[in-house]
């Protein structure tokens, strides 16, 4: 008889601050936590541990969030279309719609920070979530 694993967040923030105060507040939730200060690392994490979601700063040296979505979406389709969810976590309160509507193509969800325990578990949660069932169309 195995164990089950928890489930693995990812968290990539150029803030180291932030990056492992997220860290401590979802280990506390019982969650697998892995945190990368750059992209670059961020990538090469999610490559290794396929975590079951990501939270992610937009705006980060070298490349940013946009860029990381773009590059784990191509990964995920060239190796086996599953990618895990991500939501975006972000200071900056002014996103401009081109680069506001290709987040929403390539499937992130938007939140801004500060981010309370409750409000970092509740993103998680629902990321995490089930999909619903497909309505019951018989009729």
């Amino acid at each position: 008889m195995s164990a089950t694993l928890p489930q693995c967040v990812l968290v990539v923030d150029d803030d180291e601050g932030v990056a492992l105060t997220f860290s401590r507040m979802l280990r506390l939730q019982g969650y697998r936590v892995e945190t990368a200060t750059n992209a670059e690392t961020g990538l090469a994490l999610a490559t290794a541990h396929k975590p079951d979601a990501i939270i992610l700063d937009l705006r980060m040296p070298i490349f940013g969030g946009v860029e990381f979505l773009r590059r784990l979406r191509s990964a995920h389709t060239d190796a086996d279309g599953a990618a895990p969810s991500v939501t975006i976590v972000t200071g900056d309160y002014f996103i401009e719609e081109p680069i506001a509507s290709e987040l929403r193509q390539l499937g992130a969800q938007v939140c801004f920070k500060p981010l309370w325990v409750d409000d970092l578990v509740d993103v998680v949660g629902r990321m995490l979530a089930p999909p619903p069932p497909p309505p019951d169309t018989r009729a």
